[in-house]
């Protein structure tokens, strides 16, 4: 491949660009949600890998009136809160004015070429978006970048490449959900439904949640779990930072699943010196506040939090990470709407240790962890897979993309 064929296009060079439609207000209109269209936002676009499948909320047709519904294969670009997130639409979708769409010339360039490209240039379109009040990368900075494209047949050709570690991952983040699907049931089979092992001789009373098998009682979180959180070294201190070799997590971080690795980390004197301080592997974290409250987390290693990471660590040797990361998980929405403060709406430690919940019989919980502990160490296994091949996936990305590799269009 000759490295001329590269040239520079603008990204409406490549295809057609539109920004989303939200343009009903109040934007929280009740009537404009709970119907059968996905409508993607940019939290959603943050959270997904390469194909964007995944919503928390829908579009009735009044919402669908006044936004757009996009076909799958639209490339969805966020260029407010979360900036120069990327994933291309699996299924047909609407989005707000947050994101931008972007449809391929099928004579002109793959999608997910553009997709890879764009991921090389997150970093530079976050940097000039930074703002005093919200980062906001506008169309015209989106449309300044350079895109240097080869001919179509070595887009695709590049863009299969990639695409193989993309399957891979997608295929493990599947085989996670299945085992966080299949441990999320039993739990309620045998501790909402109460159709447990053995269930048939256990015979109902009356509690104040309502009746419970005979044997169990009703405690408060706390009475099972002690809590603790972190805090945020000084920033003017620079060697509280600087070569740190203790892994510290942040509220954003929590996402259902293990904590393999952090953006930041910190020093020994950073603990000692001020209020972060290290909790162990397998301790089940909630976010108290901020874009991911009411986000689960487990350690993979001992590590420090920030203020906003609340730490559940058991009380009894039974009551493990399995019971405490799906008791929060079940009830996250009843905790949540617990929350307190009228300007942040934040969930508390002491909310939290108050919230009443079901003590089943020790034995019971002993023998759900037994059952469910391969579940969760199989989707940490899977993370794990899942970070090796990103990892691989990124070194090719820019050798691939810069044609410092060259590939042979087929």
């Amino acid at each position: 491949m000759n490295n001329k064929e590269w040239k520079p296009h603008k990204l409406d060079e490549l295809g057609s660009v539109g920004r989303g439609k939200s343009r009903h207000r109040p934007r929280n209109a009740a009537h404009l949600y709970g119907g059968p269209y996905p409508f993607f936002q940019t939290g959603d676009i943050k959270a997904a890998g390469f194909h964007l499948t995944e919503f928390t909320q829908t579009y009735s047709e009044d919402g669908l009136a006044q936004s757009k519904l996009w076909e799958p294969g639209t490339l969805c670009i966020t260029i407010a809160a979360n900036i120069a997130e990327n994933a291309i639409l699996g299924v047909k979708g609407c989005f707000p004015d947050s994101v931008v769409g972007f449809i391929p010339d099928p004579k002109k360039a793959d999608v997910r070429f553009v997709k890879y490209y764009l991921d090389t240039l997150k970093l530079q379109m976050q940097s000039i978006s930074r703002g005093t009040t919200q980062d906001n990368l506008s169309v015209d900075k989106l449309l300044s970048f350079d895109f240097n494209t080869p001919t179509l047949k070595t887009q695709q050709r590049i863009a299969d490449i990639l695409a193989t570690y993309d399957e891979l991952i997608e295929n493990s983040q599947r085989r996670i959900k299945i085992l966080e699907s299949m441990a999320r049931g039993l739990y309620r089979e045998w501790f909402v439904h109460f159709r447990f092992p053995g269930h048939e001789g256990h015979p109902r009373v009356a509690s104040a949640l309502g009746e419970i098998p005979e044997g169990w009682s009703v405690v408060k979180f706390g009475d099972l779990y002690n809590t603790g959180s972190g805090g945020t070294p000084s920033r003017a201190r620079p060697e509280y930072f600087m070569e740190g070799s203790i892994a510290w997590v942040k509220s954003q971080e929590l996402l259902d699943g293990f904590v393999l690795s952090t953006e930041e980390r910190i020093t020994e004197r950073a603990i000692l010196e001020s209020s972060a301080k290290v909790f162990p592997a397998n301790t089940v974290l909630v976010a108290l506040y901020g874009a991911t409250i009411g986000k689960l987390a487990i350690l993979s290693q001992a590590a420090a939090t920030n203020q906003a990471c609340c730490a559940v660590l058991s009380k009894l040797n039974s009551y493990g990470r399995e019971f405490a990361y799906l008791t929060l998980l079940v009830n996250r929405e009843k905790i949540i709407g617990m929350r307190l403060g009228a300007a942040q709406q934040n969930i508390s430690q002491v909310l939290l240790r108050n919230f009443e919940c079901l003590k089943p019989q020790d034995e019971l919980v002993h023998r759900f962890s037994k059952v469910t502990a391969p579940f969760f160490d199989g989707i940490l296994t899977l993370q794990r897979q899942i970070e090796n091949i990103r990892r691989t996936r990124d070194l090719l990305l820019p050798r691939l993309l810069s044609g410092q590799i060259e590939v042979e269009a087929t």
